[in-house]
């Protein structure tokens, strides 16, 4: 394969690192070498240093996006684990298919949705993406094809989902999509007076999808007011009869773009505050409406290269979560954190997550799940993201470690107390540590 240097990163553009990296074109070429050590990459959607390898090689997976088996009577897709969920849904959307799980964007590989085992709007009621996993095919350290499932190779199958590619790589994915009727949603849209009003609907609420947008800025008896988002597949019978002649079609809309980074200035706590209460009354304002796949399930997408609002020099996306018993507690800690020492985030969103699955290092937990953007400013950034890590170490939480960048190794033990137990799986699968990546040294993973 040819090999080039290319500076990587995540999403958020932080951190940045230039990686040796080979984009093969056949599944034959996905074998790790002897003397470098390997990490897979999709689409580089998540937003740390999961998929960058600075002392080693970075597979690109994305030509690996071939179809090779689908049942249209059961809805069961066998894939390779490059291709995106935007191709998936293009390719099966008009033939009455979608994903049972997916997460805030649609450019993410099969391969990245399963080795971070992503989530979407609703877990409470689904589960995550291992929840319609049916099979993957594993590359190990010897090269070999390894097919792993709950009842074969079980151990290797719940390690590598959400194992964020450090058991080997991800070369196929089978999973069971549902059927749908239409490309739309019934959706509603309530005001939330504070935080614990939020959280108190989603307690009560079994529908079909879940989320808020919490202005972060709020204070007082205000303090995490939001919008609260309900929404559920639309029958075909139910559409309006302009929707009804072509009900699985949803003819894209063109998304706009961002074409450099903006000035770090323009993004403050006056800028923001005004956009949050802009967006908290006209969201809030929003009664039963019908809205397409698209802008209900992947709203960022339509404006592409959004972290550029966030300057050249990018920034954390803070996700964690927390048991149901101290959720609210500890998300107010975290609201007054960031008000504390001004951080401004337009993008605060609040989830209700069901229990986790067997996966170790799987992140959903059941409680809530809190997600805010802080601007890297210098090292306060930093600073800010270990005060957060306290408040959620303090009520039993974890963060995400797709989104993580800078999380230090004793965190991450007490975080995930199940790692010794996906260890000893790692060392069985990859005794000489082939496959390693940023995080996994930071982590320092193969210390124990």
């Amino acid at each position: 394969m040819k090999y080039n240097d290319l500076e990587l990163s995540g999403w958020n553009q932080f951190p940045k690192a230039t990686c040796k990296t080979a984009r093969p074109e056949r599944i034959s070429q996905l074998l790790p070498t002897d003397d470098e050590s390997t990490i897979a990459r999709g689409l580089g959607r998540s937003y740390g240093d999961a998929a960058i390898n600075d002392q080693g090689q970075v597979i690109l997976t994305t030509r690996l996006n071939r179809i090779l088996a689908f049942d249209q009577e059961t809805g069961l897709l066998r894939a390779e684990a490059g291709i995106t969920i935007d191709e998936l849904i293009d390719l099966f959307l008009p033939r009455g298919w979608f994903l049972p799980v997916t997460p805030g964007t649609r450019y993410v590989t099969l391969g990245g949705c399963v080795a971070n085992d992503v989530h979407g709007k609703n877990h409470h009621l689904q589960g995550s993406f291992s929840s319609c996993l049916h099979e993957l095919t594993l590359i190990n350290a010897e090269g070999r094809a390894v097919i792993c499932s709950a009842s074969e190779n079980s151990q290797a199958y719940w390690a590598t989902i959400g194992g964020l590619g450090l058991t080997g790589i991800i070369r196929e994915v089978t999973i069971q999509l549902r059927r749908v009727e239409s490309a739309y949603l019934s959706v509603d849209h309530s005001a939330g007076d504070d935080l614990d009003d939020l959280i108190d609907m989603m307690a009560e609420d079994d529908s079909e999808y879940t989320v808020a947008w919490i202005d972060c800025l709020s204070s007082g008896k205000r303090k995490g007011r939001g919008v609260y988002m309900q929404g559920r597949h639309m029958d075909e019978e139910e559409l309006p009869p302009a929707l009804r002649t072509r009900p699985l079609i949803y003819q894209r809309k063109r998304s706009l773009s961002i074409p450099f980074n903006v000035p770090g200035m323009l993004l403050n706590r006056h800028s923001v505050k005004a956009f949050n209460a802009w967006y908290y009354k006209h969201e809030s304002a929003k009664d039963k409406f019908i809205s397409d796949y698209q802008h209900y399930f992947y709203p960022l997408d339509n404006l592409n290269d959004w972290y550029r609002l966030y300057g050249r020099k990018g920034f954390i996306q803070y996700q964690c979560v927390l048991p149901l018993e101290s959720s609210s507690e500890g998300m107010h800690q975290i609201l007054d954190a960031l008000q504390k020492r001004g951080k401004a985030s337009f993008l605060a969103v609040l989830k209700r997550l069901g229990p986790g699955s067997q996966a170790p290092l799987s992140f959903p937990i059941e409680g809530y799940t809190l997600a805010v953007d802080i601007p890297v400013s210098g090292k306060e950034a930093l600073k800010i993201n270990e005060l957060l890590n306290e408040i959620t170490l303090e009520h039993d939480g974890r963060v995400y470690l797709a989104k993580d960048a800078s999380m230090n190794p004793e965190t991450f033990r007490r975080m995930y107390p199940r790692f010794p137990e996906w260890l000893e799986i790692k060392k069985a699968l990859d005794p000489d540590w082939h496959f390693e990546s940023m995080l996994s040294r930071r982590l320092e993973l193969q210390n124990g």
